[in-house]
């Protein structure tokens, strides 16, 4: 399948210009100009082209690739899925679970809130200004979310989403029928690999592992949009972070067909 890459330089609604340098001539570059006197209202600025582009991709059967700074840039990718028609699963790869809720969360931060808000739960707001309808949260993967807020653990355990702990369980995990929408923070790789984020864990899955479940996913031919949250470039002074995490990133967005073509060879 092919891919169209689009880039949104932000962490919520501050620009991070660095991740421009990821952009190819071909990438679209999501830079609108930021509407609204609250944080939301101009996180809802950027979601709303990066909707319109997710949709108007897949309908023309490209498959959209999202970059961003941040998590919270996944609820226009699924909100432009499901414009398009595509009722998708999502698996959600990422250290934490982004599933607070304003109740839950102890400092707020919007960051940490995405993936509930995808469900409908919590603060709606960025969701309602995209047509967001909740997805259904047996229709969710969280992987590996080792570092939980206390009460936010509390509605993870409590909710109908599928948490596996451990990533390689994909290896061999019964996935969902039907596309799959695969969304990777990269501060899930293991620290001692990849450490240029804002709030690191310790622990976490070696690149080799999600590279491993990412060209399974990849093989399943069903991957029908991906979207990353980036590493904060300030801290990736040699870049390793940076070159570790599109390398990942890289088995997932790979044909199906070379895939095949590579086990035929022996590859």
């Amino acid at each position: 399948m092919q891919n169209k890459f689009v880039v949104t330089p932000y962490f919520l609604d501050e620009p991070v210009w660095p991740l421009l340098d990821l952009a190819d001539d071909d990438y679209l570059i999501n830079q609108p100009l930021l509407m609204g006197e609250d944080t939301q209202s101009r996180m809802s600025s950027l979601h709303r082209p990066l909707s319109e582009f997710v949709s108007h991709t897949v309908l023309v059967g490209i498959r959209p690739v999202s970059i961003s700074g941040d998590c919270c840039s996944s609820i226009g990718v699924l909100a432009g899925l499901q414009k398009a028609g595509v009722d998708a699963s999502l698996i959600w790869f990422d250290a934490h679970g982004d599933f607070n809720t304003p109740q839950t969360s102890p400092s707020g931060f919007l960051g940490g809130m995405p993936l509930a808000m995808l469900v409908g739960r919590g603060d709606q707001i960025m969701p309602a200004a995209v047509g967001l309808r909740p997805l259904a949260e047996e229709k969710v993967i969280l992987t590996d979310g080792r570092d939980l807020d206390s009460g936010e653990r509390i509605l993870v355990e409590q909710s109908r989403i599928t948490h596996l702990a451990n990533s390689e369980q994909l290896l061999d995990y019964s996935l969902p029928e039907g596309p799959l929408y695969v969304h990777f923070d990269v501060d899930i790789l293991n620290a001692d690999e990849a450490s240029a984020h804002n709030y690191p864990v310790k622990g976490g899955s070696s690149s080799s592992v999600i590279r491993s479940v990412y060209q399974r996913l990849a093989a399943t031919g069903r991957v029908v949009a991906a979207s990353l949250s980036s590493w904060n470039p300030k801290l990736d002074r040699d870049g390793n972070t940076r070159r570790l995490s599109m390398d990942v990133f890289e088995a997932l967005l790979v044909d199906e067909v070379c895939l095949l073509r590579l086990a035929d060879t022996g590859l």
